[in-house]
């Protein structure tokens, strides 16, 4: 095989969904580990689906996640151009070549008899019924302008039979074969056609899609062989599944990769996961960089069986992440979920130190840190805790000398406060927790929150911090 040469395209209908910029991904990985190139073409030729702004949304993800073209139709390239409605007149050029050889024809058929065609299982099956008609009456229907599409000859007999790098040698029967069209009526070539053409007029010699397009390959193939042309090298991948049943899917409102940014998770957490979503590398890594997965990514690795996107598992992975963040990189990032807290009064800092370590994506920090400007009256049944031997009776007895302990401490800061809860718990007999566990729910009214009491009492302020003992104690 000459130079590797792999491409994404996508079709503008839309934003760009997690499948295709998988698609994307691997298509990329591939082409930079064998040296070859990757290339982006837009497939807008069904512009009843095209969605104004979807391509800008192309080129903006694949900048911003690092998954760089060396062509396609904003940085140029040998190939051009890289817009399949721009290249239109290509195509009735090579389907009329296929008429000429007797592997394609016209078709007048009407709406209205392809309609009382035969329903079988919700399709109905072309009938080749334009394939007889006699050169002369195409000629002459062609000359008053009849309204036509060009079908692809498909043969009724025999099988077809192709290679694909992960699930081996697949074979179809020609008579599943459905005589596809291949120019619409209005001048446009269908999906299926033009992909062929292009890729073959582009020197694309290895084609990485989903597995829906498995047993629709064949056609596909007979087209390559009708004009003589090279058949490309496959591999198909997994489909993504949003469970044990149902695919993930755009037109379900599925995650886009930049409805996941806007969820608050990373870059990095978001493209390592999905190269995990039907491949594993050798030494089954999981978190990887960028660079990591360029030097690891092999196609054995790619899985025939599907794979589940799971929220769980890449908020896990986002977390490694943020907690891998310097903590200025965290400040930066964080600062527009922060800024929604509206903690003007609190030390940004320590702000961040308290959460970093304890989110697992940065849409969580506005219901981490709400307690900072909410603190409602809350149930005292929150002080009872079995584990640490609490009540509120132990509340009512703690919580007093707490308000004391952090009124004599000279230093406000974390270590010092911690400190004088613990010299407290000793100086009462009792463990760690039957001070500091009280000390907390006073200071916030929450079970669960980002940090512990002196960490809390540290970013409250000493004044806050006195004002909320107060009012916890005067409630027991």
């Amino acid at each position: 095989m000459s130079q590797l040469r792999t491409r994404f395209a996508p079709s503008p209908t839309g934003y760009l969904h997690i499948g295709g910029l998988r698609t994307a991904l691997y298509s990329y990985l591939y082409a930079k580990k064998m040296n070859g190139k990757f290339i982006l073409r837009i497939e807008d030729t069904d512009q009843g689906r095209y969605v104004p702004g979807a391509v800008e949304i192309i080129y903006r993800t694949l900048r911003e996640t690092g998954i760089m073209y060396d062509e396609g139709p904003d940085v140029g390239g040998d190939y051009g151009p890289y817009i399949q409605s721009q290249r239109k007149n290509e195509y009735l050029k090579y389907a009329k070549q296929l008429v000429e050889s007797g592997h394609a024809y016209y078709c007048f058929c009407t709406e209205e008899r392809l309609l009382s065609l035969p329903d079988v299982n919700g399709a109905r099956r072309y009938d080749k019924h334009c394939l007889h008609l006699s050169k002369q009456e195409v000629e002459e229907r062609l000359a008053r302008g009849d309204k036509y599409v060009i079908r692809q000859n498909m043969p009724t007999e025999g099988s077809t039979t192709y290679h694909d790098a992960v699930y081996g040698d697949i074979t179809i029967e020609n008579s599943e074969l459905e005589d596809q069209i291949l120019i619409k009526s209005d001048g446009m070539p269908t999906y299926n056609f033009a992909n062929v053409i292009d890729d073959h007029l582009m020197g694309i010699n290895c084609v990485m899609r989903g597995t829906e397009y498995l047993s629709s390959t064949p056609k596909y193939n007979l087209l390559y062989d009708a004009f003589g042309w090279e058949r490309p090298m496959y591999i198909h991948m997994p489909p993504i599944m949003k469970d044990a049943h149902n695919k993930l899917s755009k037109r379900n409102g599925d995650a886009s990769y930049e409805d996941l940014i806007k969820k608050g998770f990373l870059k990095d957490a978001i493209i390592n996961y999905i190269a995990l979503l039907g491949w594993s590398p050798k030494d089954d890594s999981e978190k990887m960089s960028f660079e990591e997965l360029k030097s690891k990514f092999d196609i054995s690795g790619i899985n025939k069986s599907p794979s589940i996107f799971d929220p769980q598992k890449l908020a896990w992975l986002n977390s490694q992440y943020i907690k891998e963040m310097t903590p200025q990189q965290f400040a930066d990032y964080a600062a527009p979920w922060i800024d929604d807290c509206y903690l003007k009064d609190f030390d940004r800092a320590l702000v961040c130190k308290l959460v970093q370590g304890r989110v697992e994506t940065f849409a969580e920090i506005p219901d981490k840190l709400r307690f900072l400007q909410q603190f409602d009256d809350f149930d005292n049944a929150l002080y009872q805790n079995q584990k640490q031997k609490t009540d509120e009776a132990t509340a009512k007895e703690i919580l007093p000398l707490v308000r004391k302990a952090f009124a004599e401490v000279e230093k406000w800061d974390n270590e010092h406060l911690y400190g004088a809860l613990v010299q407290l718990a000793q100086q009462q007999g009792v463990k760690n927790g039957k001070v500091l566990w009280p000390a907390r729910i006073a200071l916030t009214g929450l079970a669960a929150t980002p940090g512990g009491a002196s960490e809390i009492a540290e970013l409250l302020g000493r004044d806050e911090t006195l004002r909320r003992l107060d009012r916890s104690i005067s409630r027991l």
